[in-house]
């Protein structure tokens, strides 16, 4: 075996594994982002919805207030 078979043996198969890891680690790579971007349109959802029960919850709170004070009102008069 010369110098030259035996250098295309060894570097062949490291540059084939080489290549094939990059690739592997670029695909999760997009995996990955693509799951980030999942969770955090979740979160986005997630914070419009607190949103807007807090936003309900004060509505609510406003309406029992003023029905306390007219009934207040009233055992007053």
């Amino acid at each position: 075996m010369t110098d030259t078979q035996l250098y295309l043996a060894i570097g062949v198969p490291i540059l084939a594994n080489a290549t094939l890891i990059a690739l592997l680690l670029a695909y999760i790579n997009a995996k990955s982002e693509a799951t980030q971007r999942n969770f955090d349109a979740i979160n986005r959802r997630f914070d419009d919805m607190r949103d807007l029960w807090r936003a309900e919850l004060h509505r609510v709170e406003g309406v029992l207030d003023a029905r306390l004070k007219h009934i207040e009102e009233e055992h007053s008069a």
